[in-house]
């Protein structure tokens, strides 16, 4: 995974305009610049945040690399950038010493680097340091007039006449130099990742951006207890050493996962795991195609502020491979693809979530880009069923299917880590639907007391991935698009024939407010000796109210013609496999009671 990291980096890096952070260098969000004159005066701020959305936010700015291990007590400054405690000497946390001690160093480490830039900027920004007294920093209207966003844990740069301070040449290459001083000190061995012998990362850059993760960010590879490091037998420096990665192969995995959790298109969210993925080439169709793949509910998402700007060829294709899906015309995908892309690209998954100050790994998955799409395509295939409503998604993403699992009253939209990561991995590998979301389904369906498109379209998919799995064809004339008026699996049977009796009595009594499917949903699909000789006299009742009730007569003696009660008696018990058959059963008649109609067609499919 770190190797593929690394490589992806080189590749992005390597493109002509790439903006992304070379070695010695890292991303940080800034609020403001100081702006300062020859002699060091600070003449005012201006603001560096851009828009997202409907507010202003700190603009993730590319600056010398970031120091690592700042917790605690640790005062570690980071070199031309930092909040208001190194860089001005003040802030709100309670401690005036404590910041002061931070400008301090902050003086002390700028200044011993800036000195080696025989430039005019440098000059600036050591005289700035050697006259700020952070005693009157709030007696300087700028300061005054920015405090409150200040005392957010604003970070600052330097700017000297309209150039920031961090990008000039001259001082770039004293950073450099101090870089490469510091990377000598550090212990030299093999890196795990490259396979050369070169400085290790004592602490490796941190990763921001993660769901739920630390605002500071959070390390994916990290030893901080003497336990830990008990492997290396030198007695200093040994942090780091049990997993020895190059400072080169560190910064380059982190910077080009922040570069991934910092783009829109490359990620998503699943439960509390933050998934990102990349192509190994810098077309950025393959990403935009996969995250529409994964959420197809952003190709009609017409809010042009919220929405990620995706490649135009994208989102054709993508329409175009699911319509074909939608019309069962899955043949005609691959030409479409090869118009589009080359489906041998290598494609990488990765899912993570926060663990304290730690990453951990939920799914590492890679193989060419062409299989990922047609283990989805596969996907949509499998759960492809008829719609209750014209507004439900042709296609269903796999966040929609995971919030069908939470209860709808519920105010706690957590999904289940486990869940989540399980349904991904049926999804991209083509394995089986977790069995567990399966009987959270049904959980929510008999809690209900009713099914909707979306569970419907997951139980169809869950049963005809396991029919598949085992060989045996005796779900498949009921695993169906739409009703089959002509199947005989005795569950399947006793859904649609509760969806009539339901029916009847809705037609014979318009205005009630509570029918059986609020009282017998759920012993009807679990226990249906139990229930349904209660519910067939009831019927009579109702038939007798209407005038058309010799067509409901006619339509249940089909149905119970079918199941043969006279010579196989209702079961007293139903399967889980067979509970989902019930609610397809009643998912697939309710849909033809009120369309007026089935399609032959989708019946024999």
């Amino acid at each position: 995974m770190l190797q593929d990291l690394v490589r992806y980096y080189e590749i992005i890096a390597a493109e002509e305009n790439s903006t992304i952070p070379r070695l010695g260098f890292g991303t940080s969000k800034i609020s403001f610049a100081l702006n300062i004159d020859a002699d060091g005066n600070l003449i005012n701020l201006t603001s560096c945040k851009i828009a997202k959305g409907n507010k202003l936010v700190a603009q993730p700015m590319t600056v010398p690399e970031p120091v690592t291990g700042r917790s605690g007590t640790k005062i570690k400054p980071d070199f031309l950038f930092g909040n208001s405690g190194y860089v001005l000497g003040f802030d709100n946390k309670g401690k005036p010493d404590r910041a002061k001690e931070c400008f301090e160093e902050f003086k002390k480490h700028n200044i011993s680097i800036l000195s080696n830039a025989r430039c005019k900027e440098a000059e600036a920004v050591i005289r700035f340091l050697k006259k700020w007294d952070p005693d009157k920093a709030l007696d300087h209207p700028a300061i005054l007039e920015n405090l409150e966003e200040i005392y957010n844990g604003a970070n600052f740069i330097f700017r000297y006449d309209g150039t920031d301070v961090h990008n000039v040449p001259l001082v770039q290459k004293a950073w450099m130099e101090y870089y490469q001083a510091k990377a000598s000190d550090s212990p030299f061995q093999q890196c795990l990742v490259t396979g050369e012998t070169a400085p290790i990362a004592i602490l490796h850059p941190f990763i921001k951006g993660l769901y739920k993760g630390q605002s500071m960010g959070n390390s994916l590879v990290s030893y901080n207890e003497p336990a830990f490091e008990s492997y290396n037998p030198t007695r200093d420096k040994r942090q780091g050493l049990n997993g020895p990665v190059g400072k080169y192969a560190a910064f380059a995995y982190t910077t080009a996962l922040n570069y991934l959790l910092a783009d829109n298109s490359r990620r998503l969210l699943l439960g509390d795991t933050t998934v990102v993925f990349w192509a190994e080439t810098t077309e950025k169709i393959y990403t935009d195609m996969f995250s529409l793949f994964l959420n197809c509910s952003q190709l009609y998402q017409e809010d042009a502020e919220k929405k990620t700007v995706r490649s135009p060829t994208a989102e054709r294709t993508v329409r175009l491979v699911l319509d074909s899906i939608a019309q069962g015309k899955r043949e005609d995908v691959e030409t479409v693809y090869q118009k589009a892309v080359d489906t041998n690209t290598t494609f990488c998954i990765l899912g993570m979530s926060p663990n304290a100050a730690r990453i951990t790994v939920r799914f590492y998955l890679k193989g060419t880009f062409g299989g990922f799409m047609r283990k989805i395509e596969q996907h949509y295939e499998d759960q492809t069923i008829e719609r209750q409503f014209a507004t439900d998604m042709a296609s269903v993403p796999v966040w929609k299917m995971l919030d069908e699992t939470l209860p709808k009253a519920s105010s706690d939209r957590s999904i289940s880590t486990n869940l989540s990561t399980s349904l991904m991995r049926a999804v991209l590998l083509g394995e089986d639907y977790p069995n567990a979301m399966y009987q959270t389904i049904l959980l929510r369906i008999r809690a209900e007391q009713d099914i909707n498109y979306y569970k419907a379209s997951f139980i169809k998919a869950y049963l005809t991935r396991k029919e598949r799995k085992t060989g045996s064809n005796k779900y498949k004339e009921v695993l169906t698009l739409s009703l089959n008026a002509n199947a005989t699996n005795k569950a399947y049977l006793l859904g649609r024939l509760f969806a009539v009796l339901e029916k009847v009595q809705k037609d014979a009594n318009p205005n009630i407010k509570a029918t059986i499917r609020d009282k017998y949903f759920s012993s009807a699909s679990t226990t249906p000796a139990a229930t349904f000789p209660t519910l067939l006299t009831l019927v009579q009742h109702h038939i007798s109210k209407l005038d058309y009730g010799a067509y409901y007569d006619k339509m249940i003696g089909e149905i119970m013609d079918k199941l043969e009660v006279d010579n196989n008696p209702f079961p007293k018990n139903l399967t889980l496999d067979e509970q989902g058959l019930f609610y397809l059963g009643f998912y697939h008649q309710r849909n033809m009671l009120y369309t007026g109609k089935a399609s032959d067609k989708d019946a024999q499919k």
